[in-house]
């Protein structure tokens, strides 16, 4: 009776054995560590439930493998006239097979708890936001704008996948792709948007944000600085009609009545949605309205070509934005990163950032020396006393150009403008322009009143303010 089975005698089984061993003691003990709440590098996770893994089941596709060659070298000897051994014999009566088979049983089992904890553990970390983010030169700038943004807490698959099998299996092979893109630097430089396989906004965003919720109005001061020696402190006091209405027969007015109940509103545009030739809009009573400019097409086409509007249509950088140099500025001054008693720091903050750097630690140093060296020129005499500020002013506009302008990526000022109001793009004026008009030769209202009423523009002390906080 032969009980010896010949996978041990070829380098391949023994070389499956070993990888399949180790991985498996690496993935374990990683996962282990995972749950004593040690995270370390986003690399580790990826080693330890992607890669490792793949290694895991390759050992375990070479042991049979290696049975097969040593069969096939046992064949070949037999037709040189050699003994055939033969195959092991199963025979549960026999204690050294029934212990063979039950240990081959507990491995089996062993191999399905380690491929279940690293396909579990793989998935989180697929799932997370360093996982999304460690692809450096591709996703750096995405990724640095996510974590600045409202956003941050809230995981990339939420709003890019959202829950079903059928979106997460979408996003994988889209995935794949991307891997392969990245491999071999195919993607382009800038990436382009926006993205026209992204999932409908009412199936993610609006799982947080759903629309009747927005009613009323609200109120939004903006401090800016003018680029006097000051650096003037300007307040503008906006009254935002929220708007949106509760339900599908209820009034529907201000912002978002553009996506109140039982209003359905579609377009055709050029793929960069920044100019709209065609609006239709379903209102809650059933009435149908078609504004047209010159561009429209005259036959009008199916319905796949029209893209029914939704919140990332205004909201189109909800979490990766990236924001002018004045609005920097101004956040930097207000909070203190920037001391606003420099003299000229307003002007001189614009001028340093509109300079082009090859990369962020050029940037740094040289934004950082351009500030310093207006002020040992502009005073020499008072240079020493302001020289900590500059210098930490010249740091805080270091990392304002570090998280807006990547120039391996190609992305400058304006690269991505924010379709939200009409500031850095066309924004509202895209349909809002008096150039849509319907048949009857009514156009879009231009009333900016409909979505805001300004109660102070650019004033130092706006008087709307004492009389609200007296």
């Amino acid at each position: 009776m032969k009980h010896t089975p010949g996978i041990p005698r070829t380098t391949i089984g023994i070389l499956g054995a070993a990888l399949t061993t180790v991985s498996a003691i690496l993935i374990l003990g990683l996962a282990a560590a995972a749950m004593q709440g040690f995270l370390g590098s986003p690399y580790i996770g990826i080693a330890a439930f992607l890669v490792l893994p793949a290694f895991f089941i390759l050992g375990l596709l070479l042991i049979p493998l290696g049975a097969w060659l040593e069969r096939r070298r046992v064949r070949l000897a037999a037709e040189r006239g050699e003994e055939i051994p033969h195959l092991p014999i199963v025979d549960l009566n026999d204690d050294l097979t029934r212990r063979r088979v039950l240990i081959f049983a507990v491995l089996t089992g062993v191999n399905f708890v380690v491929l279940g904890v690293a396909g579990y553990k793989g998935l989180q970390v697929m799932d997370s936001p360093a996982f999304c983010g460690s692809c450096h030169s591709v996703m750096d700038p995405e990724f640095v704008a996510y974590r600045r943004s409202p956003h941050a807490r809230v995981s990339c698959v939420e709003c890019h996948i959202g829950e079903g099998a059928s979106w997460f299996v979408k996003s994988k092979l889209s995935g794949a792709w991307q891997l392969v893109s990245v491999t071999f630097g195919l993607y382009q430089r800038p990436i382009p948007t926006p993205i026209h396989n992204l999932r409908p906004a009412r199936e993610t965003c609006e799982e947080c944000h759903w629309p009747s919720k927005f009613t009323g109005d609200r109120l939004r001061i903006t401090t800016s600085f003018s680029d006097d020696e000051a650096s003037t402190a300007k307040k503008t006091v906006t009254l935002l009609h929220v708007g949106g209405g509760q339900t599908a027969s209820g009034p529907t007015q201000g912002i978002h009545a553009h996506v109140a109940q039982g209003v359905q509103i579609r377009y055709l545009s050029d793929p960069n949605r920044s100019k709209v030739n065609t609006v239709e809009a379903t209102w809650a009573n059933g009435k149908t309205s078609l504004f047209r400019t010159k561009d429209s097409p005259a036959t009008l086409p199916a319905a796949e070509a029209w893209r029914t509007m939704d919140c990332i249509d205004c909201h189109n950088r909800p979490t990766h934005r990236f924001r002018e140099p004045g609005m920097e500025i101004d956040q930097a001054i207000l909070t203190g990163r920037i001391d606003g008693k420099l003299p000229w720091i307003k002007r001189e903050s614009m001028k340093t950032l509109q300079v082009s750097y090859p990369d962020h630690e050029s940037a740094r140093a040289g934004i950082e020396k351009q500030v310093v060296d207006f002020y040992r020129v502009l005073d020499p005499a008072s240079f020493p006393g302001r020289e900590a500020s500059a210098r930490a002013a010249g740091k805080a506009l270091g990392d304002i150009y570090a998280w807006n302008v990547f120039p391996q990526m190609k992305i400058t000022w304006g690269t991505y403008p924010s379709f939200l109001g009409h500031d850095q793009a066309p924004g509202c004026f895209r349909c809002h322009d008096g150039d849509h008009v319907d048949g009857a030769g009514k156009a879009i209202s231009q009333d900016c009143g409909l979505c805001h009423a300004l109660l102070a523009v650019d004033e130092k002390d706006p008087k709307i303010l004492s009389l609200l906080s007296p």
